[in-house]
């Protein structure tokens, strides 16, 4: 059986990370490149990065002799990827091939598109012709509507009339290699995922469906791998709650979940 991921979600807003609350109440709780060295601590299996922003402006607000600021798009993923030991996905305000090359040239293993692969899927095909299909990852963002779920985009802030099933079946077939799937009724909640359109959203397709928005205990992590999620995300929890990936890998350990073993991790959960 295929290993399932527990994957820290980071939001970036103007060059600094932030908890948000369903796609809003942006509030500030610190550098990128910090968060990545606390992670690095942890058994977390990678990291994803979503610049969430809606302008260019980047500004970490130091400029000190212990950290520089980081004032492009360039400056933030480099400073990351050089100081950040698992797999790194980065994703956000990307709508070129030159912006894609861009980011993974800075160190990402895998960038996001979102906005841009329902305003033109031929960069979801260009990208995984370019660069395989590993490195396109396809964001669908959604929310409950009288008509059920519908994908939005432009964050949240445009409802399309797409179901996302339907839309996670396009973009496999434009060449996306992974879907995350993140419900914006249930970011910032903690009130689980949403396993209904999780399930079928995973159904509908033949590569891997990460689970984001919602999650805070360790049930919900479970919940969203037996909806049939191949990693279960999450954003804001990571950062409220000091070795929360220890303590979920714990309860997933022992429900059964086949984790993959960081560095003896697990084995010595389980005597824990």
């Amino acid at each position: 059986m295929l290993k399932k991921r527990l994957i820290p979600a980071l939001l970036l807003r103007d060059g600094q990370l932030v908890k948000t609350t369903r796609f809003g109440d942006h509030q500030v709780i610190g550098l990128p490149t910090y968060q990545v060295e606390r992670y690095n601590q942890w058994a977390v299996d990678e990291l994803v990065f979503l610049d969430i922003g809606s302008g260019s402006k980047y500004d970490g607000k130091r400029d000190d002799l212990r950290i520089k600021n980081l004032t492009s798009v360039q400056e933030i993923v480099t400073a990351i990827s050089s100081t950040c030991f698992m797999p790194l996905t980065f994703g956000g305000q990307l709508r070129s091939m030159q912006d894609i090359h861009t980011i993974l040239e800075s160190g990402a293993d895998r960038v996001t598109l979102n906005t841009q692969a329902y305003r033109d899927p031929a960069l979801v095909r260009q990208g995984s012709d370019s660069f395989g299909a590993q490195c396109i990852v396809a964001v669908i963002d959604f929310r409950m509507t009288p008509d059920g779920p519908r994908v939005c985009i432009d964050r949240g802030t445009e409802v399309t009339g797409k179901d996302p099933a339907e839309w996670a079946r396009e973009m496999e077939q434009c060449g996306a290699g992974e879907i995350i799937l993140q419900s914006i009724d249930r970011d910032g909640t903690y009130k689980g995922y949403d396993l209904e359109t999780l399930s079928r959203v995973c159904d509908a397709v033949n590569i891997p469906v990460v689970a984001l928005g919602g999650a805070r205990t360790p049930k919900h992590f479970i919940d969203g791998i037996e909806a049939g999620a191949s990693g279960a995300a999450a954003a804001n929890i990571f950062h409220i709650l000091e070795n929360a990936d220890r303590q979920i890998r714990r309860q997933m350990n022992r429900a059964g979940i086949p984790l993959r073993s960081i560095d003896g991790t697990i084995k010595s959960l389980e005597k824990s």
